[in-house]
């Protein structure tokens, strides 16, 4: 699956619990009308739903089911990119622009740790890692 499709999906159904639930529903509502519009209005509702099933897991402690929401949705968001590969800048986009900054600052950092971003020019070697890394050159 697609880092920013995991990403993604954590941080919206995160983003549920939180006072700021509204603008992610909306970026990811307006999402769906530009690239498929005739289900946004479907999608708006399930959202509703899922929101009200989030907050039922937290006040239960139930981390389980708030994975398996996650997951759910970051399907749903697979299925478009499969769709339609482009939709990666526009994904990436409302996860930087409106469902990261619904979070709060510790759930910021553990969904930004899902995704590793790097650029590489030059002849050089290039290393990236998501914590230690030992290089061993002679």
């Amino acid at each position: 699956m697609d880092p920013i499709v995991l990403a993604a999906g954590t941080a919206l159904v995160t983003a549920m619990a939180t006072d700021a639930w509204q603008s992610a529903r909306t970026g990811v509502v307006a999402l769906w009308r530009k690239v498929r519009p005739e289900q946004a209005e479907a999608v708006e509702a399930e959202l509703v739903e899922v929101r009200g099933q989030v907050l039922e897991a937290r006040r239960d402690s139930d981390a389980d089911t708030e994975q398996a929401l996650a997951g759910a949705w970051q399907m749903r968001l697979q299925q478009l990119l499969r769709a339609d590969p482009s939709l990666a800048a526009e994904i990436q986009r409302v996860l930087d622009e409106v469902l990261t900054p619904a979070l709060e600052p510790a759930d910021q950092a553990r969904i930004g740790s899902l995704v590793m971003k790097a650029k590489a020019s030059g002849h050089g070697r290039t290393y990236q890692a998501g914590r230690d890394q030992t290089i061993n050159e002679k």
